[in-house]
């Protein structure tokens, strides 16, 4: 056994647990810190971690340059939605105490919705960003 196969092997078992650390600091990030951005630059070093240990040919595959172009547009998406069905439902552009029959709960769904949309857009953009450049050559 080799040296590159003890880092795949716990790569492998790391990758699971820093996706979930991810998704815990998306849906906490009301409650402390964390959010969106933070949730999706985890996200996106789970991302570079695997690039790095299977190469980028792997990533390619995984995250085809499509689906991170997708998820970009899906996270813009989300947040705006968000504001235009706030002012579906009688509030302000981003006011959601309209979203709920009450506005505590109002709040709290807009902010989590809102977060989730910015999570996407940062994991998509820093993903992309890191196949970009790691896609280049060192002659160009």
């Amino acid at each position: 056994m080799n040296s590159h196969s003890v880092v795949r092997v716990v790569t492998k078992l790391l990758m699971p647990f820093i996706f979930i650390y991810a998704l815990y600091v998306q849906f906490h990030g009301d409650f402390g810190p964390g959010g969106g951005f933070q949730a999706g630059v985890i996200f996106a070093s789970g991302f570079v971690l695997y690039t790095l240990v299977f190469g980028l040919e792997n990533a390619r595959r995984v995250a085809p340059a499509w689906l991170t172009r997708t998820a970009l547009g899906l996270g813009v998406l989300i947040f705006a939605g968000t504001g235009i069905a706030s002012m579906i439902y009688g509030g302000l552009y981003l006011d959601y105490s309209a979203l709920a029959h009450d506005p505590h709960h109002g709040q709290h769904l807009g902010i989590l919705i809102v977060e989730l949309g910015v999570g996407i857009t940062v994991a998509a953009a820093m993903i992309s960003l890191f196949l970009v450049f790691a896609g280049q050559d060192k002659d160009d």
